[in-house]
């Protein structure tokens, strides 16, 4: 009989782009007794679940809802139902998550105009204007948040440049969700979607998303099937709504630990979470500074979930990260794309968020800086 060790990882304290530290009581409800997906407690628990999500997200749409599977699994749920081939779709994209949309949509068989800018950058609205040369388009996409940047983007003006291409207006909300503010109806947002393992503070696994009024019109009244069977929201519909339908068995005990992450956002308070966020990343940036190191984004366009952070001229990019694993037991992320070997990402999100993990991280930094420089 073969034997095999029974798990036991090692506790890190995960300051990179996710996933982020997982609360005691959110691991402790996932460990709860698994129902059955159609068992009536467990029906009531998806109510209480898309009602907390509509509070966090700050909007009145019916259809919003944890899909199955990560944040990725949200961005191609919106797509493959709001997009049919031959649709026009025009992207905005300035990092790694904007380049992945415009792939998305490509599959999906969309004809996909992209506006490019600078990745560290917020993309000016102009771009995106200019690229749509005055003609409509099924739906415009922006990344709200870039995790691969640091970079936050205000929606507003690209509500209106959808407005005027006559297109639905999509929003990747991966790494703001519960660190930002996030207010679908106010920003006239028609779906977005998340991850529960930034700012939720929940194992990855779930992908939060939401639909508009117009945008359910869109895939309700489509001409062509959605391409993915497990990610139609027509039939899921079915399961999340009234009628209770089978469509396939749903990861109970992750919604379980959904659940309990989104009361613990509720009950901090959406302003005093996305405060508790500003208020840690901005000491970070001033601890940042004292041991000459600086964020590559200009703060008015900063993230306050993760801090992009420039690498000094001659510090091993590498050498750092394992140097804070192996001493400190803390996990930053490094760049990508362009940004790789240029950046370190430092994400003080959800449970992370906290100036312990200010103090710690910093503290790591400074030894890792030491250590290369030989003081």
């Amino acid at each position: 009989m073969t034997t095999v060790t029974p798990l036991n990882p090692p506790r890190r304290t995960l300051l990179g782009p996710g996933p982020s530290d997982v609360p005691a009581s959110v691991s402790r409800a996932m460990s709860a007794p698994t129902l059955g997906h159609l068992d009536p407690a467990f029906l009531a628990i998806m109510d209480e679940i898309r009602a907390m999500l509509r509070a966090v997200l700050l909007t009145d749409n019916e259809w919003t809802m944890p899909m199955s599977g990560t944040g990725s699994a949200g961005m191609e749920t919106c797509m493959v139902n709001l997009i049919e081939p031959g649709d026009d779709v025009l992207i905005g994209s300035h990092g790694v998550f904007g380049g992945r949309m415009a792939e998305v949509a490509r599959r999906c068989g969309a004809n996909v105009v992209v506006a490019e800018g600078p990745w560290g950058r917020a993309l000016d609205p102009e771009l995106l204007r200019a690229a749509a040369g005055g003609k409509s388009f099924k739906l415009v996409a922006i990344v709200h948040a870039e995790t691969s940047t640091g970079v936050l983007q205000d929606l507003a003006p690209f509500r209106a440049i959808a407005d005027e291409c006559d297109a639905l207006l999509l929003a990747d909300m991966v790494t703001s969700v519960a660190g930002h503010r996030v207010a679908l109806d106010e920003w006239g947002v028609d779906a977005m979607y998340s991850g529960t393992q930034k700012c939720l503070s929940c194992p990855p696994g779930l992908a939060p998303v939401s639909f508009s009024p117009r945008a359910v019109e869109v895939f309700t009244k489509r001409k062509t099937p959605v391409q993915s069977w497990y990610l139609d929201l027509n039939l899921l519909g079915g399961y999340w709504g009234e009628q209770r339908a089978y469509h396939h068995t749903a990861p109970i005990n992750m919604l379980y630990g959904l659940h309990e992450a989104l009361r613990l956002v509720l009950e901090e308070g959406l302003e005093a979470r996305w405060a508790r966020h500003a208020r840690h990343a901005a000491m970070l940036v001033e601890g940042l500074a004292e041991l000459d190191l600086e964020p590559i984004v200009p703060a008015d366009e900063r993230l306050t979930p993760l801090t992009a952070v420039r690498i000094p001229d001659g510090i091993d990019d590498a050498a750092v990260r394992r140097h804070l694993l192996q001493h400190f037991d803390v996990e930053i992320g490094g760049g990508l794309g362009p940004m790789k070997g240029q950046a370190w990402r430092i994400g003080l999100m959800g449970e992370g968020s906290s100036e312990r993990n200010v103090a710690l991280c910093l503290a790591g930094l400074k030894s890792a800086l030491a250590e290369q420089r030989g003081a």
